[in-house]
């Protein structure tokens, strides 16, 4: 036989080779390269975790170059392990002048009663039990993230969106010992079934959620802008028994969360006594008063004088605008739009501008759906390399100690 010939004879058995590989593939179920990509993220940010250990200098918290278990409870992990081995004061700590310093009541519970709770089962303790916790509750941000973005796009851009979540600058909250990972659990978790109409089934989690972070504050804006674009179309639609139910439904989310919002403050009001006991708890880190909105005007100010502030404070403006004009955002739909506008007037609200804002910005993970749309997530070549550098740059500066004056370092 000719080499013609036999390659003639090869051909439809590499045809059916690769049918069948495609095949197989394509019956693969969708956690599984979701769940890849979450793993090759983790792998990366313990690397990189692993390498700015060993350029750790003594700190507060351990000696030169810690290991990796030690390295992870740095920071507001260390006030987590004490609500899980304390839980909180009934009696506000206070300073020399009478003003209340820095304790547990600023740190939300299900977290450490989480970690509590499987202690109490398994003995493990806390050194093993919270970095579990955490990287569960991260993989699962995965899958619930993955779903969620599925309702507005095809399986390969939201799986690119899932990598760009799982690469971020502070992808390594999804694997410290923080709240974090069970928040955006609860959060994706509760925006894909506002997203899927299902307001009944989604009150239980926003009130777990806000037992994990404080977002019932943005979480209520959010319903707020649903409620209202919902009533629009109501009263078009006239009689349409559907969107009268979606109006109630809405509107009996948004009281829902609006209390689950302020139940952790008013569970600190009934144990210390004293009514302002979280916010004074909250405003003990900066040093000032809460003055919503202001200190985006003043941090700016006090670094380049108030017409360049208000210069800066301007362009932010218009930059946020901007951004939700753009195709890719719209696309995100209503929900995750309105959610990320919530949050955004939240944080301006009741923000101070600091070095852990980049950490506080992971509540905004629905935008890593409009980056992996834009055109057509070949923007991913470039972005997921240049953030392990930003990952690996946060952590090397702001997770890693070094002494920067009299009160330390700053916080990631």
């Amino acid at each position: 036989m000719s080499r013609t010939a036999a390659a003639r004879t090869r051909r439809p058995a590499l045809s059916a080779r690769l049918s069948a590989l495609t095949s197989r593939l394509a019956a693969v179920h969708w956690s599984v390269p979701v769940l890849a990509v979450f793993l090759v993220g983790r792998i990366v940010s313990t690397g990189i975790l692993l390498l700015a250990a060993a350029r750790q200098g003594p700190s507060p918290w351990s000696g030169a170059a810690p290991g990796y278990g030690t390295f992870i409870n740095y920071w507001d992990s260390g006030w987590y392990e004490r609500i899980f081995r304390e839980g909180y004061p009934t009696e506000l700590p206070r300073d020399g002048e009478g003003a209340v310093s820095h304790n547990q009541w600023a740190f939300y519970p299900l977290f450490p009663g989480l970690v509590r709770l499987l202690d109490a089962g398994t003995g493990l303790g806390w050194g093993i039990l919270a970095p579990v916790v955490t990287v569960a509750a991260a993989a699962g941000v995965a899958l619930v993230v993955y779903r969620l973005f599925r309702l507005r796009t095809d399986h390969r851009t939201a799986l690119a969106g899932v990598a760009v979540v799982s690469f971020a600058p502070v992808a390594v909250i999804l694997q410290v010992p923080y709240a974090e990972s069970l928040h955006l659990l609860l959060l994706a978790s509760s925006l894909h079934l506002v997203a899927r109409g299902r307001h009944y089934a989604a009150m239980p989690v926003v009130v777990l959620m806000c037992l994990a972070r404080p977002a019932g504050v943005p979480f209520a804006i959010m319903v707020g802008i649903l409620f209202l674009s919902a009533l629009w179309r109501s009263r078009r639609a006239g009689e349409d028994p559907a969107a009268r139910r979606q109006v109630v439904s809405l509107f009996l989310l948004g009281l829902v969360s609006s209390l689950a919002a302020v139940a952790w403050p008013g569970i600190a009001w009934a144990v210390t006594g004293q009514a302002d006991a979280y916010v004074a708890t909250e405003t003990a880190w900066r040093g000032e008063p809460l003055a919503p909105f202001v200190p985006w005007f003043e941090t700016p100010a006090a670094l380049l004088g108030p017409g360049a502030a208000a210069l800066v404070v301007a362009a932010l403006l218009i930059g946020l605008v901007a951004l939700f004009l753009t195709p890719a955002v719209r696309s995100m739909g209503l929900v995750l739009g309105a959610w990320c506008a919530g949050y955004l007037l939240y944080l301006a609200a009741f923000w101070d501008p600091q070095s852990s804002t980049w950490r506080i910005l992971t509540p905004l993970f629905p935008l890593a759906l409009a980056v992996a749309t834009i055109r057509r997530g070949r923007l991913l070549w470039v972005l997921l390399p240049a953030s392990v550098v930003l990952q690996f740059l946060w952590v090397d500066w702001l997770w890693g100690w070094t002494p920067t004056g009299p009160d330390g370092d700053y916080p990631p």
